[in-house]
């Protein structure tokens, strides 16, 4: 990599964490981001002094060496935050992760002998191949858990039916998940799946304050990175990227590199080529879907309305899909501890109802839900709001992703100086610690090693390599930061 030079697009935890693992062996890469802060979808954003999350992020992995640069990098801003999250479903929440004996209460125990006895059918009788998200769960829960919890919150999510969400999605997002696994955990106090975790980190100023501590030690080291900057053509010539065009303040600029690695949307990436791709991949980027969100802030005047960190609306008669409270990931998220800062989430695609309404409407629209859901007594309190809207949060994983995915990952294998990462540069519905493991191997990568990317988060070969590799150091840096 002597003299090479290295172009990042895209200032997410994937592009940053490329862009870090660079530094570190000398080489100084451009990166090149269109938004006005770097974190991506992982960002904080600040409203009169509230801050707050798009989404709720929480620290937490099974990829030590992944661990270990959360730990490098905020060291003692890291807090150790206990998690509280619960479901809300026909006016009564339960707590989730499933304990036994809140789920056997709140359902009562006519409904939780009938679970059950799904659950036992699903295994004498299960779908014999897992083609849809209804199938997988069905096949791990019973029909009537499926029901009850999974079939409404998903398709409130999705906004598609759970029988044309791909099983690839259930597989990937509820890893190791079960009935008997959810049982076991709450009897046995098992915490071994991800989903089931009672603590993780989080930073004391959310999450943005992590990637604006990667974008300063970037810089500080000696690498460029471009905010505002939007990528207008990707130039290619005999399998070689060779340089990209940008719109910086009305002015185009040009960026030629040796090495290219992206975490900007597959579907921009394609359309943005020259020479054109050809009319099938063209066909195939214009056919990948997402989800688009909104969070609506809501800054309340009491001082404590629940404990969770988050609650799942699992109820079809309200829209918001889940709420936030950003007090309870860290006190310092609130500028006055009198107050609370709630975000409503709801999942939505550019054009429907949702999305379609004004900031004043969907403000008037949340402050309405969080009164009617009890957890709230008087909209009066309510001082103030803001929304934010995220196009493309989330890849949808519909019957017919796979087949353009893989039209698309096809076609860009024949560049030899690029490597797609992220959620969005693969679109993989990746947590940020699977998104930030793509951006460290492509980076190994260009030093020599041969990782392939589109495994991370598929084979546990991956996790066990990483879990097994300087655990000793790793253990040592935590106790070091987390000591009293």
């Amino acid at each position: 990599m002597q003299n090479q030079t290295v172009l990042i697009i895209g200032a997410g935890p994937a592009g940053l964490t490329s862009a870090y693992e660079l530094i570190k062996q000398d080489i100084q890469p451009t990166i090149i981001e269109q938004a006005d802060c770097v974190g991506g979808i992982s960002r904080t954003e600040t409203y009169k002094g509230y801050r707050f999350d798009i989404g709720g992020h929480r620290f937490y992995t099974k990829v030590s060496e992944i661990q270990q640069l959360w730990v490098e990098v905020l060291g003692n801003d890291l807090l150790k935050v206990p998690r509280l999250s619960r479901i809300y479903y026909k006016s009564k929440f339960f707590n989730y992760p499933l304990e036994l004996n809140n789920a056997l209460f709140t359902l009562g125990i006519i409904n939780s002998l009938l679970i059950l006895y799904s659950y036992l059918q699903s295994k004498i009788k299960p779908y014999p191949k897992e083609e849809n998200f209804e199938e997988w769960v069905s096949n791990r829960f019973g029909k009537r858990l499926y029901q009850t919890f999974f079939k409404t919150y998903t398709e409130k999510v999705w906004g598609i039916s759970c029988t044309e969400i791909r099983a690839d999605w259930a597989a990937q997002r509820i890893q190791g998940m079960s009935l008997k696994r959810a049982i076991l955990n709450s009897l046995f106090k098992d915490n071994r799946t991800k989903s089931l975790i009672k603590e993780f980190l989080y930073p004391e100023l959310g999450p943005g304050m992590m990637w604006e501590k990667f974008q300063e030690i970037i810089t500080n080291q000696g690498a460029k990175i471009h905010l505002n900057t939007k990528v207008n053509q990707i130039y290619h010539q005999n399998n070689q990227i060779q340089s990209i065009s940008v719109e910086q303040k009305n002015k185009t600029a040009y960026f030629p590199a040796d090495h290219f690695i992206s975490s900007m949307p597959l579907t921009t990436l394609i359309l943005r080529l020259e020479p054109p791709a050809p009319p099938a991949v063209l066909q195939a980027a214009r056919s990948l879907k997402y989800r688009d969100f909104l969070i609506v802030a809501l800054i309340i005047d009491q001082a404590d309305l629940f404990p969770d960190q988050w609650i799942y609306i699992h109820s079809p008669e309200f829209k918001v899909g889940r709420i936030q409270n950003f007090k309870n990931w860290s006190a310092a998220m609130i500028p006055d501890n009198q107050k609370t800062c709630l975000g409503m989430e709801y999942f939505s695609s550019q054009g429907d109802d949702i999305w379609s309404m004004s900031d004043s409407q969907l403000i008037r629209l949340a402050s309405n839900e969080i009164v009617d859901l009890k957890l709230l007594s008087n909209i009066k309190k309510i001082e103030d709001a803001t929304v934010i809207r995220q196009k493309k949060a989330y890849p949808v994983y519909d019957q017919e992703y796979r087949q353009h995915l893989q039209v698309i990952q096809d076609y860009l294998q024949n560049f030899d100086n690029l490597q797609t990462i992220g959620r969005n540069g693969m679109h993989r519905y990746n947590n940020q610690d699977h998104s930030m493991l793509t951006g460290l191997l492509a980076a190994k990568n260009l030093m020599g090693e041969k990782h392939d990317l589109w495994k991370v988060n598929t084979e546990r070969s991956y996790y066990e390599e990483f879990i097994k590799k300087d655990v000793r150091n790793l253990n040592v840096n935590l106790n070091e930061n987390f000591a009293n």
